[in-house]
């Protein structure tokens, strides 16, 4: 995994390196990215990582306040609150950026999109490892909250407004409060393009609900059938073996894509 903040820059020269890769990964996953200029002046999310970038060196080296205080003018000026001890990976890319909040001890991996009003939060008031870590090329959905000291895998996929507290594999999909995990068959292969297509997602809640009434149904039948004069009967039978939840309780249903 990345978490790229944490190797030195060589320099200016590693600087500038760095903030071009953050603009062509803003221009190659934003399609109302006009220019580099456009976005080196009109985009909050790189903006606020850029000055954590500034933050996180201070806090490495021991100036803390400086740092916590250099972070909040980021905060103030793009709505995006990075704590500065989080280690943020290459090409991150906060899209809109609004109510966006990285925990101290968060880590985040390479390539990552992460959208407006995401959380990578805490759920302990203990000092240490607290906060969430995302593997490389993570998608984030609007509105989602990562809790806790928990993984996410290379290339998973957070739809918006899920609620995740578990770790989640590579290459899968969650979805929901609490978050369900859903693996995907074709697996994402570094270099494509994002897939976004939300209402492509499964209706986790709505599958279940659907199997309960089938299994229902079977019972009904056959209880219908005992009580019959004939009895001896048995229902209608396979309804619910094309349960779409495996033991682990992971969506194993139809293929799709977000």
């Amino acid at each position: 995994m990345g978490g790229g903040a944490e190797f030195p820059m060589s320099g200016l020269a590693g600087m500038f390196t760095r903030m071009r890769q953050d603009i062509a990964a803003v221009r190659e996953r934003d399609p109302a990215a006009r220019s580099s200029l456009e976005v080196a002046l009109a985009y909050p999310g790189v903006h606020a990582v850029w000055i954590h970038r500034l933050s996180h060196r201070l806090w490495k080296g021991g100036a803390r306040v400086s740092a916590r205080v250099l972070s909040h003018l980021a905060r103030l000026l793009t709505g995006i609150e990075i704590h500065p001890g989080a280690r943020l990976g290459r090409r991150l890319f906060i899209d809109h950026g609004a109510g966006v909040v990285i925990g101290e001890t968060a880590i985040v991996g390479d390539d990552v999109t992460i959208y407006h009003g995401v959380t990578l939060g805490g759920v302990s008031l203990t000092r240490g490892r607290r906060h969430p870590t995302l593997g490389d090329r993570v998608t984030i959905g609007a509105g989602a909250k990562i809790l806790g000291n928990i993984h996410v895998g290379n290339d998973a996929r957070i739809g918006a407004n899920a609620v995740v507290v578990k770790s989640v594999p590579h290459d899968s999909v969650v979805v929901g409060i609490p978050g369900q995990v859903v693996r995907k068959r074709n697996r994402h292969h570094p270099g494509e393009g994002l897939d976004l297509d939300h209402s492509a997602l499964p209706d986790v809640i709505g599958g279940s609900v659907r199997e309960i009434f089938q299994r229902l149904q079977v019972l009904e039948a056959r209880l219908a059938q005992d009580q019959s004069p004939r009895g001896g009967g048995r229902g209608r039978a396979g309804a619910g073996e094309d349960s779409h939840f495996d033991r682990d309780g992971s969506w194993r249903g139809p293929d799709f894509t977000i």
